[in-house]
């Protein structure tokens, strides 16, 4: 595990009842691996459309709106392409798995009080039902669908700390790919890069840890020298 930044360590906590820290947590490749469902939502793109463009170069832009993906691949079509993307996407959502441990984890910050969010570039109607496989309480989700502009703008990110009613200084951003580093950076959020995931950091090196319960001994909220046991830890 690499060293976190000292901004990575979040400071005391305040009376209770009013939250300090919040864990905002991307979705793609850090939350649930939907890399087989991306990958047979693309292979129908090419089939439907005719493109001769390999998933890997899809895969690089993972993180930004699809819109902004579409235009950096040079796609012409978006909204059609969106259309079929979107309706495969939901086809083979079942697909996607929680990567191991990370229900767990996430309930253990909960338990710690700590508010938990989501900021995605999926959409809302397609992030809604895979969250739920997590059966955690997030207390807000940011996707392209909200206010503001999409990562790697600081915009979402902000907006969720709002929801929250936390400050950037008390919050974490969770990411995997190089736009979520930047949006956290731009918002003035500490961020933590999931090796579990999809993509590489850009420099400077942030915080990295290879696994969900990496996160919790990083970010060490009050229980998390407990051991797990079955059943909810709230």
């Amino acid at each position: 595990m690499h060293p976190p930044s000292a901004r990575s360590t979040p400071t005391k906590r305040r009376p209770s009842g009013t939250p300090s820290h919040a864990l905002l947590l991307d979705l793609d490749g850090v939350l649930l691996d939907t890399r087989p469902v991306m990958e047979s939502a693309w292979l129908e793109v090419q089939k439907t459309h005719g493109l001769d463009m390999p998933f890997a170069s899809y895969e690089r832009h993972l993180g930004r709106e699809f819109s902004d993906i579409m235009h950096r691949l040079g796609v012409g079509d978006a909204e059609l392409v969106h259309e079929t993307y979107e309706a495969a996407s939901r086809a083979a959502s079942h697909l996607a798995q929680q990567f191991a441990g990370i229900a767990e984890v996430l309930h253990a910050f909960v338990a710690a009080e700590w508010r938990l969010g989501v900021v995605t570039s999926k959409p809302l109607d397609r992030a809604a039902p895979l969250l739920a496989q997590l059966g955690c309480p997030f207390a807000t989700v940011r996707t392209p669908s909200s206010l503001g502009r999409a990562k790697p703008a600081p915009d979402p990110i902000l907006l969720a700390l709002i929801d929250l009613g936390v400050d950037p200084s008390g919050a974490t951003y969770v990411g995997d790919m190089a736009v979520d580093q930047e949006a956290a950076a731009r918002a003035g959020v500490a961020y933590v890069h999931a090796g579990w995931g999809y993509g590489q950091p850009n420099s400077p090196v942030p915080g990295i840890v290879e696994s969900p319960q990496e996160l919790l001994q990083l970010l060490h909220p009050a229980d998390s020298s407990e051991p797990f046991v079955e059943g909810s830890l709230v």
